[in-house]
């Protein structure tokens, strides 16, 4: 931007504006009211708005309410900006004043300037194209944001989903790979019973799967759009055509699918569907936190812990231990997954506050339902690839912790009984020997049993270790 400026004026009066500057007096005033955070918008939030100034533009000139020479040109400010360009005339804070106002005059400051050059006229006279009556015609901040917001997240929706089923494949295939091993099960971090090391993967791919499900059943609800609502969602100023045109052209534009939503002013009134599609994607967090946090307590050690599974080094651990190795990814999984579950509680706080015909903090729940989606889906390509597909087996490790289980001892249960089994594994712990020698040394069982109910492969699977033989009564 150059130190020049031009005089525009709005209904609070004259302001400077950059005399490079696309946007306007409007978006000046929203940047000098809103110095928050200094971040910029999400680009799905500006590019779904811009979305739907095309699919206005076009409505508006096949009704012809609005001039053809006029249309076309917001078609071609949008196009340009849809290729790219201009990324930097989008500068309101996430954080401003309620409903997105300051976004929406943004980008109808931004389209209208630029038509007008390509009409042969100059930034900031608003003539032939204005932003308000051109590009905004049969608009309002309160039904073109709940668009661009269910607009936005559908179209992220699929790279989030390809992250995710690559991450639960890798996930998957470690099941296979591992099938074969058994290990230790934990309980209350405490000893259980056997478990195979491909059966624990296998269980989080089908988490990450289950997860996913949810996420794209939530998504479905976001399909309804509300545009044509206009000020309170009855439709003022709005042609009975508009909403069924509205949802051709921006099916073209987008190439998403997308519904005419049944009652505009429920779409208005409620951000219901967005946050259920925040909460769902907090439960995948939730179940991709708990999947890291494991890795993180099977890779423990390598010489103090557990040390089961060796994760892929990707850098150095420590600035002043030399040849240590953490769990980083895992680590920043997460810390992903933290944010997303503060993200969602600001979704549903800012869902519940909305009041009458109108939820004005959509500013906020679009910039955290976006981010979510953002860091989820760069998490879960990262942990795949830099983490989860080179994830090695310690067996070794997994047949020394699995033989020194004091849990063993539950299979005998059906042969001696709770109380004789708890007690023998008490003073398998007390004396340090394995449940296995313990049950030889006494003979617990006879010899020729003892391999078949202590079979720990056996006990991976349904059924009584042993079989029936040797149950006790009542038992």
């Amino acid at each position: 931007m150059t130190s020049a400026t031009r005089t525009e004026r709005d209904p609070l009066g004259p302001k400077e504006v950059p005399a490079d500057a696309l946007y306007g007096v409007q978006t000046v005033r929203a940047k000098e009211n809103f110095p928050i955070s200094g971040l910029a918008p999400l680009w799905p939030f500006v590019l779904a708005q811009v979305w739907i100034k095309k699919a206005a533009a076009l409505t508006h000139k096949e009704t012809g309410r609005i001039d053809a020479r006029l249309a076309d040109a917001i078609v071609q400010a949008a196009d340009e900006v849809i290729a790219g360009m201009y990324t930097d005339q989008f500068i309101v804070d996430p954080y401003q004043a309620g409903a997105g106002t300051s976004h929406n005059m943004n980008v109808n400051e931004v389209l209208a300037n630029r038509a007008n050059e390509l009409l042969g006229g100059q930034r900031g006279t608003y003539t032939p194209v204005h932003p308000n009556d051109h590009v905004n015609m049969a608009q309002s901040t309160n039904d073109t944001i709940p668009t661009n917001i269910r607009l936005a997240c559908l179209s992220q929706l699929d790279n989030l989903i390809v992250a995710f089923d690559g991450l639960r494949n890798a996930l998957a295939a470690k099941g296979t790979e591992f099938d074969h091993i058994v290990k230790a099960g934990r309980t209350h971090l405490q000893d259980a019973m056997p478990i195979r090391l491909g059966q624990e993967f296998t269980a989080y791919a089908g988490s990450l799967e289950r997860g996913v499900r949810r996420v794209k059943e939530a998504a479905d609800y976001l399909r309804d759009l509300g545009i044509g609502g206009s000020a309170v969602g009855t439709g003022v100023t709005v042609e009975k055509e508009y909403p069924g045109l509205m949802n051709k052209h921006l099916r073209l534009i987008t190439g998403l699918d997308i519904r005419i939503g049944a009652d505009r002013i429920q779409l208005m009134q409620s951000m219901g569907d967005v946050a259920g599609f925040s909460a769902a994607m907090r439960v995948l967090a939730i179940d991709l936190s708990k999947i890291a946090s494991d890795l993180r307590i099977m890779a423990m050690g390598p010489r103090t812990g557990i040390d089961e599974i060796k994760l892929p080094a990707v850098q150095p651990g420590s600035s002043i231990m030399p040849g240590k190795i953490n769990p980083s990814i895992p680590e920043m999984v997460n810390q992903v997954c933290f944010q997303v579950m503060g993200l969602d509680t600001t979704v549903a706080i800012s869902a519940e506050h909305g009041q009458l015909e109108l939820n004005v903090m959509m500013p906020v729940i679009a910039f955290n339902v976006l981010l979510a989606m953002r860091i989820l889906t760069s998490a879960a390509t990262v942990f795949n690839e830099k983490c989860v597909a080179g994830i090695e087996a310690h067996e070794d490790m997994c047949a020394y912790w699995v033989e020194r289980s004091a849990a063993l001892a539950t299979a005998l249960m059906p042969h001696i009984g709770y109380a004789k089994a708890a007690e023998l594994s008490k003073q398998s712990v007390k004396e340090g020997i394995l449940v296995r020698d313990m049950v030889k040394r006494d003979q617990i069982l006879p010899a020729s049993e003892i391999d078949e109910v202590l079979d720990l492969r056996k006990m991976t699977e349904i059924g009584v270790p042993g079989g029936q033989h040797g149950m006790v009564a009542g038992g």
